[in-house]
């Protein structure tokens, strides 16, 4: 039976640079919906050009929550985020809106999506042994082990991926339960809502092309007078994380020139948007919508059907 548009929660999702806020925005006013950033540094005050949060233009027409609320000397995690978000959510039916989470931060969404299971601490031994087992015969190899112990896992981790390989075996090593056993006795939003995760994709050139392109307008809106301006506080560890602190900081301090923190930021974003498409692609809940073949337009009304 299908579940009633008023019992749904959408999620938006896809690599930076790929035209989420927009999309979102659009879908919201065609579907009545309001918007959550499942982005860990949109949360942040006083960051809004590095961590290309939307704009007081684009807040006017669609209305946003989790923007520029947290003092960025405060930490931020994704536990603390379910906990926001999921009130918010809750507070979004029961008004008879729709939520549209939006976002590129993998580990916010899934945590949101899957809930987060009680997770042991690391055993800094079983790591380096694993390493040097990776050392000596191949990560396809631990892979392989990681098949037998646990197979929904090992299906979700590429054979390349060696950290979160070693961290489900190093799970299993310290609970003596798979990482699977604790997903499924983990509770999140799937088990209250019907839940529907929309991606968007493109070919990785033109993701780059548009993340060269972002990054030369965020020096021409300010970013270094935002950079400055962020410099003078006591920087959380996760504010001070956001792309292209480090890099104009670096410019900053005088190691380097302008164009070298330019480079610098586009690289460092590059590899950013491929970890996103690295976390995201094994989901196969996630419907992926190609924009450089489809418009804005067409993807809403696939997405708003049912609405």
């Amino acid at each position: 039976m299908k579940t009633p548009a008023s019992k749904a929660v959408i999620f938006v999702i896809g690599p930076t640079a790929i035209g989420k806020t927009g999309l979102a925005i659009d879908l919201a006013r065609r579907i009545g919906g309001e918007i959550i950033s499942a982005d860990s540094m949109q949360v942040y005050k006083g960051m809004g050009t590095l961590s290309q949060a939307p704009t007081a233009k684009e807040r006017d027409r669609a209305r946003h929550y989790l923007i520029g609320s947290l003092d960025p000397r405060e930490e931020y995690s994704v536990a603390e985020f379910i906990k926001r978000s999921s009130r918010i959510i809750a507070s979004i039916i029961k008004r008879k809106k729709i939520p549209i989470v939006a976002g590129g931060s993998g580990l916010y969404v899934r945590g949101l999506v899957d809930g987060l299971f009680p997770s042991p601490e690391a055993d800094l031994k079983f790591r380096d042994k694993m390493k040097k087992f990776v050392a000596k015969y191949g990560s396809p190899s631990l892979h392989s082990r990681l098949a037998k112990i646990d197979p929904g896992s090992a299906n979700a981790i590429h054979p390349n991926d060696v950290r979160r390989i070693i961290r489900a075996l190093e799970i299993y090593h310290s609970t003596g339960k798979t990482m699977t056993e604790l997903k499924h006795s983990t509770h999140g939003l799937k088990n209250k809502y019907d839940i529907k995760i929309f991606g968007l994709i493109m070919p990785r050139e033109e993701i780059y092309s548009r993340i060269d392109g972002r990054v030369d307008k965020m020096f021409e809106s300010g970013v270094i007078a935002e950079v400055k301006r962020l410099r003078r506080k006591r920087l959380s560890k996760t504010a001070a994380a956001v792309l292209g602190f480090n890099a104009i900081s670096g410019y900053l301090d005088g190691k380097y020139d302008l164009d070298a923190a330019k480079d610098m930021l586009k690289m460092d974003t590059r590899r950013f948007a491929k970890r996103q498409l690295t976390w995201f692609r094994p989901d196969n809940r996630i419907r992926w919508f190609d924009v450089s073949k489809r418009n804005t337009k067409e993807i809403i009304k696939n997405i708003a059907k049912g609405f």
